[in-house]
């Protein structure tokens, strides 16, 4: 069987906040000086959801990526971990494509990889929190789409996944091809070992271009937009400290008591 993860690199969420900088010109994140961007940590579970399946069965683990040359270095993680196969997607066409863009290329690309038997990806990226992509992909493919997966099984010509709830799991059966999106609760992504990372540097990563999928221009880019953003910017927030006067305990506890009515927290 084939399964493809789909990938994304994000910033660090490791990095200090101070290194976060939005260009409120462009409403675009400004990359921090010195800090690499990283694979997203949701998608390193579903790399190892995959890594699971191909332990206990004979799989192929497709990785796949949408963004700049840069997300090379991902995808050669995901390939340190165990996967077989490297494809990224990157063309200045896709600058500032929306989840429905995103979707879009992934989808073209899982089609121009010959198709799959199961699509894996990490539940939300860690940078804007969306978790729109995975869903789009199986409504572009056709294919049904489980969420929020803590474990991930083939049987047979189906998946079973036990879906996380708030209190508890439940379990969904679907048939394959499907789409899975990959929670933490399935547990720490495996580190790659020495002779993977060797292994890796000699795998070859495709690149394909917009052209090479015969994208549709008018569906990614700026043009292809679904979602605009009016505003990106940072939350301003400010502390107050004032100490409450009295002679006694007593007095300034009244004095405290009198702010919060006056606040109507109280």
């Amino acid at each position: 069987m084939k399964i493809v993860v789909c990938v994304k690199q994000v910033p660090d969420p490791e990095a200090p906040a101070s290194a976060f900088k939005v260009d409120a010109a462009t409403n675009k994140v400004v990359p921090p000086s010195g800090i690499p961007p990283v694979m997203n940590g949701f998608d390193e579970q579903a790399m190892e959801a995959a890594l699971r399946i191909k332990d206990k069965n004979s799989a192929q683990v497709v990785v796949l990526s949408v963004g700049p040359e840069g997300a090379r270095d991902v995808i050669k993680k995901a390939l340190a971990m165990g996967g077989d196969e490297g494809f990224l997607v990157s063309d200045q066409a896709l600058e500032d494509s929306d989840a429905h863009g995103i979707a879009y290329a992934l989808a073209e690309a899982v089609k121009k990889i010959g198709g799959c038997d199961l699509v894996l990806s990490g539940r939300q990226a860690s940078d804007w929190d969306q978790a729109q992509v995975p869903a789009g992909v199986a409504e572009l493919l056709g294919l049904p789409c489980v969420t929020l997966a803590k474990d991930v099984a083939v049987e047979d010509s189906a998946v079973r996944v036990q879906r996380v709830l708030p209190d508890g799991y439940e379990v969904w059966t679907a048939p394959l091809p499907a789409v899975i999106t990959v929670s933490n609760e399935l547990g720490e992504p495996r580190y790659a070992t020495l002779k993977g990372i060797m292994a890796a540097a000699r795998k070859k990563v495709t690149v394909w271009s917009a052209a090479d999928l015969a994208l549709d221009k008018s569906r990614i880019g700026a043009a292809g937009r679904r979602v605009l953003v009016r505003k990106l910017f940072i939350p301003v927030k400010e502390g107050k400290c004032e100490v409450m006067e009295g002679d006694t305990v007593a007095a300034k506890a009244s004095a405290l008591a009198h702010k919060l009515r006056e606040a109507k927290l109280i």
